[in-house]
């Protein structure tokens, strides 16, 4: 199983070791693509910080993060699952995972990164500050600069088994699984039962403890159908429409019936 996560908007701060070293990071063939986007934001955001800020759409209040991403090269880094923050980050709660359930998040869990392309939870990055909504003045929008790389890479990295894709839109336009990827792919969507709507926090979060219930209990879906019977053995309420045709992935709701 490859589980596909989001980043987290805000990040816990640079560690006080050794630099990142992007030729050990996870994914190798993505290094020449992480070498440019990490050249050019570095150089963005030491040259005018209005441009810089203007471009990674920073609010004044975030003004600080331009001066963070002018460190990437120096900046001690830590492992991305310490780095990655926020709701669904603290639903997963890597930290207190007992030692199996940590080894399978290593082999497992892959982040998509404006930055980064996409890391392992074990890779060592410095916190950073670049959305996969940015448009780089010469590199341009970087939905489109992963594109290519990542289609060149992530098929093998799905490796035989399901792929479980929580990420945001965003982030799923730097890859889309396709073919036999595809159809053993499945998409989540978390709903308020009663409403049948998306709540983010209540999204995030949901998404978060599933991930931590399949990586506890030692499952490891081979397909789409497999991982319905599992979530539903955990206590999980789930519908689904199985895709129309071969090589379409599917889309499994969860229903949740408390926000919290």
């Amino acid at each position: 199983m490859l589980v596909l996560l989001p980043p987290s908007e805000g990040k816990a701060s640079s560690g006080r070791g050794a630099p990142v070293k992007l030729e050990s990071l996870s994914l190798p063939g993505l290094t020449e693509a992480r070498s440019a986007v990490l050249a050019e934001l570095v150089e963005l955001c030491a040259g005018d910080e209005e441009k810089a800020r203007e471009v990674l759409g920073l609010s004044e209040g975030l003004r600080g993060e331009v001066g963070k991403n002018t460190e990437l090269l120096s900046a001690g880094a830590r492992p991305a699952g310490e780095i990655y923050t926020g709701v669904l980050y603290d639903a997963l709660g890597l930290a207190s995972l007992d030692t199996a359930a940590k080894r399978r998040a290593g082999r497992q869990l892959l982040v998509f990164s404006g930055l980064w392309g996409a890391v392992g939870v074990g890779d060592k990055i410095p916190s950073y500050r670049c959305s996969m909504g940015v448009k780089l003045p010469g590199l341009g929008a970087l939905g489109a600069h992963w594109r290519g790389p990542m289609a060149d890479v992530m098929p093998e990295a799905a490796g035989a088994g399901l792929v479980l894709d929580l990420r945001s839109s965003a982030y799923a336009a730097a890859w889309k699984p396709k073919g036999e990827v595809a159809g053993r792919t499945a998409s989540v969507r978390v709903l308020h039962a009663p409403t049948r709507k998306v709540v983010s926090h209540f999204n995030k979060a949901t998404k978060g403890r599933i991930v931590r219930s399949l990586l506890s209990a030692g499952i490891a879906p081979t397909g789409p159908a497999e991982l319905v019977e599992a979530l539903r053995d955990l206590g999980y309420v789930v519908e689904v429409e199985p895709p129309k045709g071969a090589g379409k992935a599917w889309t499994l709701d969860v229903l949740v019936d408390e926000i919290h």
